[in-house]
């Protein structure tokens, strides 16, 4: 990668994005349609959660005056495009009064019924290709594993698409039943080896502070500090480093694919690492990484309050039982073909997983706060729809190409979100970000781009006061706008 060319780029030229205004919420507040309630207080893996209480008046599109306002009081602000950036300048109340009615609707027939068509898919797949994929009709061996590698994506995908399903279930988008949301997610993540309530419960924290980088429970980017000790070196000198290898971007990025969603399990590796802060005092002496007591299966664990801690339990039963099937399953029909017909989809699914997250969340357009700066509207602007053709809209329900709706109000359920979309980006203006360029093929470019642009986080250079606290990403491969320069320590 020619990083010269690359960082030469009008910043202004980043064709792949649209804007307008975001705020997320993982909103349990009632549908305005049904009149129920969905509460998901944080103590609770039903729903999802509240709207925040943010006390900041984003005014929606069309008011000069609190925009420029809003520029007033942050100077300006560049992200890693070069492109200057504004605060969201709208309020949660402006995004669900935009949004049609009927949006909020759930039906759990309907949901069920993707759950059935699902299944059908894996079941249909698995018949074709355990009884026609056989030397009497495919003579070849080579064909037949090629083939097996072509079953082992299908159906990580229809697998990914149940992980969806269940998804939907963990926010109370699934069903207005919260009886019927829990059973079928349990179910359903269980037998993908998810932690169903625990994954539920840090999920919610996650969309309670998004892009807050004390909070946030997914893809906290490192600040500079941190990226200068993870190589050995002083914050002073990054931008005077040459640029990482490709080769060692590609190794970072296989592992993240390979490992990154058990890691995140079993370490809470990129989620944020202040458990001190715990309000219970759970998270004393706690931290990121293995044994530092911060996972998703231990009820001690600091990510959940000690009302909390049941649900975890119920989580691990359900591995148990799960893995107790797989067990049976191995012993019977041989590990060889248990690991074709099960484990290596269970690593595609694990690969989307992350994927999907990752190029959510991060992005060189996109910002993250310090817990001075930072709110709920300003948080839920952090995120960016991407496109993913047939695969995503079809299979995966959706998840790429609403998210920022989803962030909004996560209760609506994903066969309304395209229309809920399409309502809030009149509201959302140019905060609103999309990346659609070349579609399936552009979500996999993304994620070489994501990957060498956005390294670390840091305020944009000469930021005084308050913009201090809204940090972009920057790199040392000469991409884009350049890191601060920043005087050694006397």
């Amino acid at each position: 990668m020619a990083s010269a060319t690359a960082s030469s780029l009008p910043a202004a030229k980043a064709p792949v994005f649209r804007r307008t205004t975001t705020s997320h919420t993982i909103d349990s507040v009632s549908s305005p349609s049904t009149g129920n309630v969905s509460p998901t207080d944080e103590g609770s893996p039903f729903g999802s959660p509240r709207a925040s209480a943010s006390s900041t008046s984003l005014s929606s599109m069309g008011s000069d005056d609190k925009e420029t306002s809003t520029k007033d009081s942050y100077g300006k602000l560049i992200d890693t495009y070069g492109n200057e950036f504004q605060v969201p300048d709208f309020t949660i109340k402006d995004i669900r009064d935009a949004i049609p009615k009927h949006c909020f609707e759930r039906s759990t027939l309907r949901s069920l019924s993707y759950v059935l068509r699902d299944i059908v898919y894996l079941a249909t797949t698995f018949y074709l290709f355990h009884n026609f994929n056989t030397p009497e009709y495919v003579p070849v061996k080579a064909a037949r594993v090629v083939l097996w590698g072509i079953y082992s994506f299908m159906q990580g995908l229809f697998a990914t698409g149940l992980w969806v399903l269940a998804h939907e279930c963990g926010h109370g988008a699934f069903s207005a039943s919260k009886t019927v949301n829990n059973w079928v997610g349990w179910i359903l993540h269980s037998s993908l080896l998810v932690p169903y309530f625990s994954w539920q419960m840090s999920h919610s924290k996650h969309h309670k502070a998004t892009g807050n980088m004390e909070r946030d429970m997914v893809f906290v980017p490192r600040t500079r500090e941190q990226f200068a000790n993870r190589i050995g070196r002083f914050i002073h000198e990054l931008d005077e480093l040459t640029e990482e290898t490709p080769i060692a971007t590609l190794i970072h990025l296989i592992g993240q694919q390979v490992i990154g969603w058990p890691n995140y399990l079993l370490t809470n590796v990129t989620g944020h690492n202040f458990h001190e802060k715990q309000r219970e005092g759970r998270g004393k002496g706690k931290y990121n990484g293995f044994g530092g007591g911060v996972n998703h299966f231990d009820p001690r664990s600091p990510i959940y309050d000690h009302n909390e801690a049941f649900r975890v339990v119920l989580s691990d039963v359900g591995l148990a039982l799960a893995i107790t099937a797989l067990v049976c399953l191995g012993q019977k029909f041989g590990w060889n073909n248990m690991a074709v017909w099960y484990f290596l989809p269970y690593l595609w699914v694990n690969h989307w997983l992350v994927a999907i997250t990752f190029l959510q969340h991060t992005d060189p357009s996109l910002p993250h706060y310090t817990p001075s700066e930072w709110n709920f509207v300003r948080g839920c602007a952090a995120t960016i729809d991407r496109e993913f053709g047939f695969i995503g809209r079809h299979l995966l329900h959706g998840i790429i190409e609403t998210h920022v709706l989803h962030h909004y109000v996560s209760t609506i359920p994903f066969y309304n979100a395209d229309e809920a979309t399409e309502a809030i980006k009149p509201i959302m203006g140019r905060h609103y970000r999309s990346d659609t360029s070349d579609g399936p093929i552009g979500f996999i470019k993304a994620m070489w781009k994501s990957a060498r642009w956005c390294q670390w986080v840091e305020p944009t250079e000469g930021a005084e006061g308050p913009s201090q606290g809204v940090l972009f990403f920057r790199n040392k491969n000469g991409l884009g706008t350049k890191p601060a320069t920043v005087k050694p320590a006397q």
